[in-house]
């Protein structure tokens, strides 16, 4: 019971933040007009839409992962990469209807991140390249961070916080948290994924 009533909680909270994230770009588009002008593009918007996108990135490798067809995951990167966290939040609340609780003790979360399936599809030199494209990625994004404070100086400041500034974070912070929740759980699927090795190592 417990369990299902956290995976009605997980959904609303989705659902939620999918319909903030909707409403803030209708609004920001009636009130400020089309994103796509270039005064807009200060160099610390960019910086912002850069490290937007590194997250995009890392949610993206978690749809390819949980997606058992390349087709549906090559779709949702697309939709990730167009529409940013509410076709995040989309796809983790189509994703929780789609979870049904093992027993009264587990977490609905902890089946909704990992893989349904056969494990032994996806092969270890995935792991190894993932390590290196997010390494690569993180020192990416640190030097672009590190070129903006040094070229624009610090981003606290009022003239950078335009309404798209503000749509951009709010859509940034709404992946965030949905990349946290993954994080949370990363100790139970790490496990599992351990587990599952080791059963394919006695085979």
């Amino acid at each position: 019971m417990a369990a299902q009533g956290s995976l009605v909680a997980w959904r609303a909270v989705f659902a939620a933040l999918g319909v903030l994230m909707v409403g803030t770009l209708v609004y920001t588009c009636a009130t400020d007009g089309s994103p796509f002008r270039p005064e807009l593009l200060t160099p610390w918007m960019v910086a912002t839409l850069i490290d937007f996108y590194v997250n995009v990135i890392a949610i993206s490798a978690w749809v390819i992962y949980k997606e058992a067809s390349w087709v549906s995951s090559a779709v949702w990167v697309v939709l990730l990469f167009c529409f940013g966290s509410a076709a995040t939040c989309g796809y983790i609340v189509m994703k929780l209807f789609e979870v049904t609780p093992g027993g009264p003790s587990q977490d609905p979360l902890d089946l909704l991140f990992i893989r349904q399936g056969n494990l032994s599809q996806r092969k270890c030199s995935y792991v190894i390249i993932g390590r290196i494209i997010f390494s690569i990625l993180g020192i990416f994004m640190a030097a672009v961070v590190t070129y903006t404070v040094i070229t624009d100086a610090l981003p606290f400041r009022k003239e950078l916080l335009t309404p798209w500034m503000a749509a951009t974070l709010i859509d940034f912070y709404i992946n965030i948290f949905a990349i946290s929740e993954p994080l949370e759980y990363g100790e139970v699927v790490s496990q599992v994924i351990a587990k599952k090795a080791a059963e394919l190592d006695e085979l």
